[in-house]
Order: C-alpha cells, then structure tokens, then sequence
C-alpha cells in the first residue's frame, strides 16, 4: 500500500478515529480547539467551517450559488471541512467495515466525487481534497488494488487517523 495511505495513532499530530467517529466531537477535546455552531476555533481564532450532509448545500444557498445548474444530484458528504488558510474544501468520508459488503465499490467513487465537489466550489474559487478515513479492515491485502487507485486518482486514505498538518489546521503543542 502506499506511503501516503498508512496513517497513524499519533494523536499529538492529528485525529485519531479509533473510538469516535465525529470530527468535531473529536476537535472540541484537542487542546487549543474549540466548536462552536459549526465554526472550528484554535485558540480563540477561526481555523474551518464545518458543513457536513446538507450543510454544503445551505452555504451555497447563503452564498447564492445555484448548485442544480452545477450537478444533477446532490451528494452528502460525513463531513466537509473548509479551512480558511488553504481556501480549501476537505471532503472526509468516514468508512467502518467489520464484514465485507457495499463498501468495496464506494471507494472507487472517490475521483467522481470528488469532481462532482469541484464544480460546486469552482463558483467560491474554493479548492477541494478528498479523504477517507478507514478502519483497519481495509489493511487486508485484498484491498491493495482500490486503494492504489484511491491515490492514483488524487484522492487520499488514513487508518483510524487524521493528519491536523496534512489539512492545515494547527497541531496543538
């Protein structure tokens, strides 16, 4: 598997998944974070903007971006962190297997996706990165190939992890 693929459990530079599954839930218990309706703070300064499931499609509507005439359907993403450093829109989608089953082919939709996300930001000029955040189900080796492809196609995969640095946001001290 690939280098960018392996994660990690060091919770000093990132979030680490393996009992929560909520991002937010997650940052309001690192040090120097805190969420307030949805507004990510580190050290009393704004650092991202939460919009997970519908929320997207609220933030277009506020800013009066039309997204019908961007998409034919709307997708919900378990998370989509705007961080305001980078101008950039990360999509992490959460993956939790403990049998096999649909999952298997929904990591292949990742560069649909992610595509599909673009279009919405292009109107904001906000960039858009794709993440899954996998448990360690998916380390079988049966999964080699999806998982070369998810990087091939400029997408990216952590087990149980999230790199705060990787995303932009702050690494607590």
């Amino acid at each position: 598997m690939k280098t960018k693929g392996t994660g990690g459990g060091n919770t000093i530079t990132g979030l680490n998944f393996e009992k929560e599954r909520d991002i937010l839930d997650i940052l309001k218990k690192a040090k120097g974070y805190t969420v307030k309706n949805n507004i990510i703070y580190f050290q009393n300064k704004e650092v991202a903007r939460s919009y997970r499931k519908q929320g997207l499609y609220k933030l277009l509507v506020e800013r009066k971006i039309g997204w019908k005439k961007l998409v034919s359907k709307r997708l919900f993403p378990d998370e989509a962190l705007y961080v305001l450093i980078n101008n950039t829109l990360f999509i992490i989608e959460m993956k939790f297997q403990k049998v096999a089953g649909s999952v298997d082919e929904k990591l292949q939709t990742c560069d649909f996706k992610k595509k599909q996300y673009r279009k919405l930001m292009a109107p904001l000029n906000i960039d858009v990165e794709y993440i899954y955040i996998l448990n360690d189900w998916f380390k079988n080796p049966a999964y080699k190939d999806t998982l070369d492809y998810v990087i091939s196609v400029g997408c990216q995969y952590y087990f149980n992890y999230l790199p705060l640095q990787k995303i932009g946001l702050p690494v607590p001290k």
